[in-house]
């Protein structure tokens, strides 16, 4: 089969992709939606407190309990995009967002916790969507944009809510400032109501030949099982200097880049979660700011990951190995905790500086997962195996950091948690960035 003749079974040929911009819109106003509604409480940590007596461990389950649920849904998520399709799950994806934004502004603390539960489903089933958009609709070279345009966009999200959930629960209370942010997933929800509706309408119009799900030669995850032509990707086109090639590196050898990966992502997720839910009450307890201004100032924290995200292509296509952006995110995550045990009065620095960092770390772990997976099950199944690890691990830290804090008295134990969680990425990411680099 001619490289540039067909893509594999789960790409679209180039007549029936969508244009560019388009994928990227729907991925946007979806990655809206998949960090907002977990960052919302963080902003209102005491008055839910307050309201519903919930204690520091209890207060960590509300970023806790939905990356719990990110780590044990998953399998959940690939059986229904298998069974249903892309974008009937993320319908699914942003009606449940929805359901549990709402059920989470009511009621007292189980029903808080409900809603955190539906909330965190659903958001499981847009973590694992979003890759395989991504790889079906979006042609090879601009996949490392597409996924800078989904970590920048979760970011935005998260850095929305932070400025505007302290200050609208001023006005008329944390239940609805929380609650306030359905309106988000609802614009996301028609969005892709109308986009399914449209794509439905275009395959019917024009269908594929030759590509169905009884298809002789694919495999349950869709992807053919026809050799890669020698010089192309496993999506057909050429290969990129400098990366490992598309044939296969031996099972053995990925099977080692995604146990280091799985050990990066855990360290990655942890700081990130870490930090999220904590930062706020930190600068309120260490710098005495209030409520609004400490949820404003962890706001850079989200919002700075722009940088991150788009910088490591950028940083990747430049120095042309793939541990270079790997280092530079790594050295980056560890200052955050290090300026803030060593100079707080600087933490408006430090939290940038940790930003660029989130937002570059998850861009490096899942371009690097794209790059050396031959087929686009390969890559599933080890975006599978990342996350699942990785979202583990951050459903620990909230709550134990939450706890470090009460025992201790003091910030300091927590911040050494962190530090230890940003050790973890450079160590994990290094080794799995020389690895995948190395000629197969």
């Amino acid at each position: 089969m001619p490289a540039a003749s067909k893509e594999s079974a789960t790409n679209r040929s180039t007549a029936l992709r969508p244009a560019l911009p388009w994928i990227i819109a729907g991925v946007v106003v979806l990655a809206l939606n998949l960090r907002a509604p977990i960052i919302a409480p963080t902003a209102v940590l005491g008055p839910i407190q307050a309201d519903t007596s919930l204690n520091a461990v209890g207060a960590g389950l509300l970023t806790g309990l939905p990356v719990l649920l990110f780590a044990l849904a998953t399998p959940l998520a690939t059986r229904w995009i298998r069974r249903f399709g892309p974008e009937a799950v993320v319908v699914l994806c942003l009606s449940g967002v929805l359901a549990g934004t709402v059920i989470r502004s009511t009621g007292p603390a189980w029903v808080v916790l409900a809603g955190t539960a539906v909330i965190g489903i659903a958001i499981t089933l847009g973590n694992i969507v979003v890759p395989v958009i991504i790889r079906r609709d979006v042609p090879w070279r601009q996949v490392s944009l597409a996924t800078g345009a989904y970590s920048a966009a979760m970011n935005v999200g998260s850095m929305l809510t932070l400025v505007v959930t302290a200050p609208l629960a001023d006005a008329v209370g944390w239940r609805w400032a929380i609650a306030a942010w359905a309106v988000l997933t609802a614009v996301g929800l028609a969005y892709w109501l109308w986009w399914s509706r449209r794509l439905r309408a275009r395959a019917t119009a024009a269908p594929e030949p030759g590509l169905t799900d009884d298809a002789p030669g694919t495999s349950a995850e869709g992807a053919q099982d026809t050799p890669t032509p020698a010089g192309t990707s496993a999506t057909g086109h050429a290969r990129v200097p400098g990366v490992v090639p598309d044939q296969d590196p031996g099972r053995s050898r990925f099977r080692l880049i995604i146990i280091l990966l799985t050990v990066t992502f855990c360290g990655q997720s942890g700081a990130y979660y870490a930090t999220t839910t904590w930062l706020p009450t930190l600068l309120s307890d260490a710098m005495g700011l209030a409520a609004a201004a400490s949820g404003a100032t962890a706001s850079l924290f989200q919002v700075a990951a722009i940088v991150g995200a788009f910088g490591v292509p950028v940083i990747a296509l430049r120095a042309r190995r793939l541990w270079v952006p790997v280092a530079v995110m790594g050295v980056l995550w560890i200052i955050l905790p290090l300026g803030l045990l060593l100079a707080p009065e600087a933490y408006v620095l430090w939290s940038i500086i940790g930003g660029i960092a989130q937002g570059g770390g998850f861009t490096a772990i899942f371009s690097i997962i794209a790059r050396v997976a031959i087929t686009d099950a390969q890559a599933a199944s080890g975006s599978a195996w990342v996350q699942t690890g990785g979202y583990l691990v951050a459903t620990v830290t909230p709550p134990l950091a939450g706890w470090l804090n009460a025992t201790s008295g003091g910030w300091t134990a927590p911040l050494l948690l962190v530090l230890a969680l940003t050790l973890m990425f450079c160590a994990g990411g290094l080794l799995a960035a020389r690895l995948a680099q190395r000629p197969s």
